[in-house]
């Protein structure tokens, strides 16, 4: 049973902001946060998934952490890294976390990579290939992860993999024959916003972590792609894919957006822009922002959708009333992130609605991690979508962002 302080907004008189003022308790948002990470959610991981014996992390298991396969998808194992290595680095020392990182990165750098060096997508529970190099999703978490384990222990020989890696896929993403974006392979002629979007994280995280200011340039690229030609101020949408010469497909692939991916979308820019003191940036990003809370929020039954058509149609990917956990969990970040940055009382609006919603719909009953997938009337499914995947990744980490900003001024 969920503490007291973890029951949905309209049950309480907290809410982590006092609601005639909309003003923000850090304190007892930091202690909501960490209760959930460290007292449920971290816990449910180290005991259903870490796989001592072979390596790396279960990731074909259920909200209850009974397992559905062994095999495991490449980029939940790099996640699992980062997600590791950043509560050791972030939240408490504890050799637990550092051990299950460095768990993942034995099965990783023992059967990862192809003959190739590319970093596979799939393999069974021993680490054998079901799935080549089929997702470069998969090379930029390797680069996320390992560069987050360097901050904990300066292991240089995976700060080289995790370079070398990085510069292979700045190269293969603007080849003329780049497909590799599995569970959704990039049609010839397309681009997607997937790509600039994960280079944008992951490169700003490498230049914090080595201080390389020589990428400064390449991520300045991915963010001018995004903001420039991804973001359609005079639709007020973030569209997920264009022609390679940045023009708009037809419909349904070109009129089809994801508020949760354009949102997270946002607030790497937003890290970028914090961390250069670049207010204009900061500004052009929480707007886009509000465009896709106000576009994706189901106004009869709350929460956001997964995808929406802006004109209208059959979106283009199936699932698109579901209510996704992690487009609930970066919203949330989102919206506490641009308020620090702008002040802007929508943010903490939105933050309310946001919440309310997702501490009443997501929580399980026992505890643990939050179930993934709703209904679009917010009752849970076992439907797959996309993938058979549950990885430890978007709620540690967004726990783990939130604290982190409370804890700040």
């Amino acid at each position: 049973h969920w503490p007291t302080s973890f029951r949905p907004a309209s049950t309480r008189s907290g809410n982590g902001f006092a609601m005639n003022s909309l003003t923000l308790d850090r304190k007892q948002i930091y202690a909501q946060y960490k209760t959930l990470l460290l007292d449920d959610v971290v816990p449910f991981w180290l005991q259903y998934a870490i796989d001592w014996k072979y390596g790396g992390v279960l990731s074909c298991i259920r909200d209850d952490g009974s397992v559905i396969s062994g095999d495991k998808f490449l980029w939940s194992q790099a996640r699992s890294v980062w997600t590791f290595a950043a509560l050791y680095n972030r939240v408490e020392k504890r050799p637990e976390f550092l051990a299950a990182a460095e768990n993942s990165i034995r099965f990783l750098l023992e059967h990862g990579r192809d003959k190739n060096g590319r970093w596979i997508y799939h393999a069974d529970q021993q680490g054998r290939e079901i799935e080549g190099a089929t997702s470069i999703y998969t090379d930029c978490f390797v680069v996320y992860g390992f560069s987050e384990y360097y901050r904990a222990v300066r292991d240089d020989n995976l700060l080289s993999v995790a370079r070398d890696t990085l510069d292979r896929v700045c190269q293969r993403v603007d080849e003329p024959d780049f497909q590799e974006t599995a569970p959704y392979p990039l049609p010839l002629g397309w681009k997607n916003h997937g790509i600039p979007m994960i280079l944008t994280e992951t490169l700003n995280e490498f230049i914090l972590t080595t201080g390389d200011t020589r990428l400064e340039a390449r991520l300045d690229d991915y963010v001018a792609r995004i903001m420039d030609h991804f973001v359609r101020p005079d639709k007020k949408v973030l569209l997920e894919f264009l022609t390679t010469d940045y023009q708009e497909l037809p419909p349904p692939a070109g009129t089809f957006v994801m508020p949760g991916h354009a949102i997270e979308s946002m607030w790497f820019v937003l890290h970028v822009a914090r961390r250069r003191g670049d207010q204009a940036l900061i500004r052009r990003a929480a707007e886009v922002i509000r465009w896709h809370l106000e576009l994706g929020w189901d106004p009869e039954y709350g929460g956001i959708y997964l995808s929406r058509d802006i004109e209208g149609h059959a979106p283009y990917l199936p699932h698109s009333d579901k209510k996704l956990w992690w487009p609930h969990v970066e919203a949330l970040y989102a919206t506490l992130l641009a308020h620090q940055l702008t002040d802007e009382p929508w943010c903490l609006e939105w933050y309310t609605r946001v919440n309310d919603w997702t501490w009443s719909h997501f929580p399980a009953p026992h505890g643990g991690d939050w179930i993934q997938r709703l209904t679009r009337v917010g009752k849970p499914t076992t439907e797959v979508i996309a993938l058979p995947v549950k990885d430890p990744f978007h709620l540690p980490r967004g726990a783990m962002l939130i604290l982190q900003l409370m804890q700040s001024t």
